[in-house]
C-alpha cells in the first residue's frame, strides 16, 4: 500500500520557500569567515604568540554561547524531551564537526580541508539508499557530481595531495558529522519539535563542549582579554551571534524539514561559493575597522567555473518537477 500523494510529494511552494530559506542561511555563514578570520588577526595581532587553536574555540563559544543567552532572553521555552534530546544530540555532532575540522586545518592544505568538508553532498545519497534501499533520482546525482566538480575547482583541490593522515581523517569525519547534523533534522520523531527550543539547546551544547577545549589551550588568564582586544572586535562578534548563528541555524532548524536531507547537501555546498564572493569586498572593510592586513580576494576563473557550477547544480534542483522530488521524498 502506498502512501498517498500528498504525502509522497512535498508541497511545492513550500520547498521553494525552503530552498530560498536555507540559501539565505549559507549566505549568512558565508559572512562567518571573513569576519571570524579578522577577529583572528586582530587576536594574533594584539597578543602574538597566543594560540589560534584557542581563538578559534573561544570565538566558537562565545559565537554559540552568547546565541543561547539571547534565545533564552527573548523567548525562554521549555523543551519537550524530544526537543531535550534532538538539540542536545545536533550540538554534540556539530560541536564535534567544528572540533575536528579546526584541528585538521592544521595537519593538511586548506583546499584539501575546504574539499573534504563538504563530503556530505556524497555521503547523504548513499545514506539515504542504505536506509529507504531507493536509488537517488537522476535530478541529485547529477545536481550532486555538479557541486562536487564545481567545489573542487573553487577549492583549488589537487588529487595528487591527497593522503590519508591524520588531517584528511579528521576533515572525513568532520564531514560525517555534518552528515549527521542534517540527518537529524530529517528523522521522523523529530520533525513536530519546535525549532526555538532545538536552537537554544544545540547552541548551549556547543558552547559546553568547547569549554574544556578552551580552558586547556589557554595559557594564561590575559589570553581571554587579549582574544578580544582589538579594534572592533565586540562589533564583529556581534555580528556573528546575530547573523550566521541566530538567523542561519534557526533558518536550517526550522526549514530543512522540507527538503529531502540530499536536497538540503546540495543547497549547502552553496555555502563556500557565497564565503569566495564575500572575500572580494568584506576583508578590506573589516581590516580598516580592526586595524589588521588582511586584503580582499579577486575575481578569477576559479570563482566564476567553480561557483557557477555549483550554482547550476542549485538551480536545476529548484527547477525539477514535482515528480522529481517525491522519489525520494516517499
Amino acid at each position: 500500500m502506498t502512501a498517498p500523494q500528498s504525502i509522497m510529494v512535498k508541497s511545492a511552494p513550500r520547498e521553494a520557500r525552503a530552498g530560498l530559506a536555507l540559501l539565505a542561511a549559507c549566505a549568512l555563514w558565508g559572512m562567518s569567515f571573513p569576519v571570524m578570520k579578522t577577529l583572528n588577526l586582530g587576536a594574533s595581532t594584539s597578543s602574538p604568540g597566543i594560540d589560534g587553536v584557542f581563538v578559534a574555540a573561544l570565538m566558537v563559544l562565545l559565537r554559540f554561547g552568547l546565541a543561547a543567552v539571547v534565545l533564552i532572553a527573548l523567548r525562554p521555552i521549555v523543551p519537550s524531551r524530544g526537543e531535550l534530546v534532538q538539540g542536545l544530540v545536533l550540538g554534540f555532532v556539530t560541536g564535534l564537526g567544528m572540533l575536528l575540522q579546526t584541528d585538521g586545518l592544521s595537519y593538511t592544505q586548506a583546499s584539501t580541508s575546504a574539499f573534504l568538508t563538504q563530503g556530505y553532498v556524497v555521503l547523504l545519497p548513499i545514506v539515504s539508499f542504505v536506509t529507504t534501499r531507493r536509488l537517488p533520482s537522476t535530478r541529485v546525482v547529477c545536481c550532486a557530481l555538479l557541486v562536487l566538480v564545481g567545489l573542487a575547482v573553487l577549492a583549488q583541490f589537487d588529487p595528487r595531495h591527497l593522503g590519508l593522515g591524520r588531517g584528511e581523517l579528521e576533515t572525513l569525519a568532520a564531514a560525517v558529522c555534518f552528515t549527521a547534523q542534517i540527518l537529524l533534522l530529517d528523522v521522523t520523531p523529530y520533525r513536530s519539535n519546535r525549532a526555538e527550543p532545538v536552537t537554544t539547546t544545540m547552541f548551549a551544547a556547543i558552547a559546553l563542549l568547547l569549554v574544556p577545549v578552551v580552558a586547556f589551550t589557554a595559557r594564561s588568564a590575559t589570553d581571554f582579554t587579549a582574544a578580544l582586544s582589538s579594534r572592533g572586535a565586540f562589533w564583529m562578534l556581534a555580528v556573528i551571534v546575530a547573523l550566521p548563528t541566530l538567523c542561519s541555524f534557526t533558518l536550517m532548524n526550522r526549514y530543512q524539514k522540507h527538503v529531502t536531507p540530499s536536497e538540503a547537501g546540495i543547497i549547502y555546498a552553496s555555502e563556500p561559493v557565497f564565503a569566495s564572493s564575500l572575500a572580494l569586498f568584506l576583508p578590506a572593510l573589516l581590516s580598516a575597522v580592526a586595524r589588521v592586513e588582511y586584503g580582499n580576494e579577486h575575481i578569477s576563473a576559479r570563482l566564476l567555473i567553480g561557483g557557477g557550477l555549483v550554482v547550476v547544480a542549485n538551480v536545476l534542483l529548484a527547477l525539477s518537477s514535482d515528480k522529481g522530488r517525491s522519489a525520494e521524498a516517499a
